[in-house]
């Protein structure tokens, strides 16, 4: 059924104070019953204000993950003298439960996750932050291939980017990296700007692209990260059917969990042709300094609106803006920049509204992911 985000089995049930370890994930229930709307029961208590739960969907393995966040908790649980812990869902599908049920309060959600959880527990969330990768409030989903005879040319040091609407090649170079908004693997920051990335006396490969038609990957294996990612299967498949190609029988999916997993895939030759958001490569240039030369970009999606934080509505108003203010200023520093850009790719924040993501919740219901 095209209902996969909201076939959940009355999760407002299962709900239980705000709470529970960080070492454990939020399970996902069995679903026996599709329902349209999900909303939770009137005995759900008000959040507590002696913890806040955040909660983080993975974008690299969940112990990883955990380890990572650890110090924005840190500085949330300092700033706001609430302990803030922090625990990390096995997918979307998992934070969307956990803040619909009451088990979390706050949590960083990838667009079209937010957008279901919306649709999912109607007035129950609320964006506070939208955020901000390299000065873009918005991000693509990108193709990936290990096989370079499918380029219409030689792979080049580059990226893709849209310009105008129009997804363009652009090329960089050994010491130059190509001028697009999302970090590329083989580039870290320095005094100047932009360098090439060396760590451990290891210089990683800068990210290799090529130009080639969507329709290589017929009759091919295809790794998706899962059906709730935007970058990483909606879009990509959106831009399948576009391009006259089913997504469902003209390829074979597989689904790799997470986008370091979509990477790691396709480095490890289990499939030649994958999805991520942006330049996921990065998830693996420490332990494989040549996953940029290895693991090829052929073509992005169009724009997507970036990800959000957002919060339960019913907790205090002084405290979401507390969370965004304390985030925002932290993510301005050295350390707070380094760790969510190791974390999403974020570089900034900015407020948000959740009037913003209509477009993608237009592009939801055009695929068919509320329907009956």
């Amino acid at each position: 059924m095209k209902k996969s985000f909201l076939i959940l089995l009355c999760l407002a049930l299962v709900a239980t104070a705000c709470g529970g370890s960080a070492e454990e994930t939020v399970e996902e229930p069995v679903a026996t019953e599709e329902v349209e709307t999900l909303e939770a029961p009137a005995t759900t208590a008000a959040p507590t204000l002696d913890k806040i739960v955040f909660g983080f969907v993975p974008s690299a393995e969940q112990a990883e993950l955990l380890d990572n966040i650890q110090p924005m908790m840190k500085v949330l649980t300092d700033g706001l003298g609430i302990e803030v812990e922090g625990f990390v869902t096995s997918d979307y599908s998992g934070l969307l439960v956990a803040m619909g049920s009451g088990q979390a309060d706050v949590g960083a959600f990838a667009t079209l996750g937010y957008v279901t959880a919306m649709e999912a527990f109607p007035r129950r969330f609320e964006a506070i932050a939208k955020s901000v990768r390299y000065g873009s409030g918005s991000y693509h989903g990108t193709f990936w291939t290990t096989d370079a005879s499918i380029c219409n040319s030689t792979p080049v040091i580059g990226a893709f980017e849209n310009i105008n609407g129009v997804p363009t090649l652009v090329t960089g170079s050994e010491t130059t990296p190509p001028d697009v908004k999302a970090l590329q693997v083989g580039w870290g920051f320095g005094d100047s700007g932009l360098i090439p990335e060396v760590r451990d006396g290891v210089t990683t490969s800068p990210g290799l692209a090529c130009e080639a038609d969507l329709s290589v990957m017929l009759g091919e294996e295809v790794l998706f990260v899962e059906e709730g990612s935007t970058s990483g299967y909606l879009y990509p498949s959106l831009q399948l059917k576009k391009a006259g190609i089913d997504y469902t029988s003209d390829i074979t999916q597989r689904f790799a969990g997470s986008h370091d997993g979509v990477i790691a895939g396709l480095y490890n030759g289990d499939a030649k042709f994958g999805v991520t958001y942006d330049d996921a490569r990065r998830t693996l240039r420490k332990t494989n300094a040549d996953v940029g030369e290895k693991v090829i970009a052929f073509a992005i999606t169009e724009e997507i609106p970036n990800d959000v934080i957002a919060v339960r509505t019913d907790l205090p108003e002084d405290i979401k803006q507390q969370i965004y203010d304390i985030l925002a200023e932290y993510i301005a520093t050295e350390e707070g920049r380094a760790i969510m850009d190791e974390i999403y790719g974020w570089t900034d924040l900015v407020p948000a509204e959740n009037s913003e993501f209509d477009v993608v919740r237009e592009a939801a219901e055009e695929f068919g992911l509320y329907d009956d």
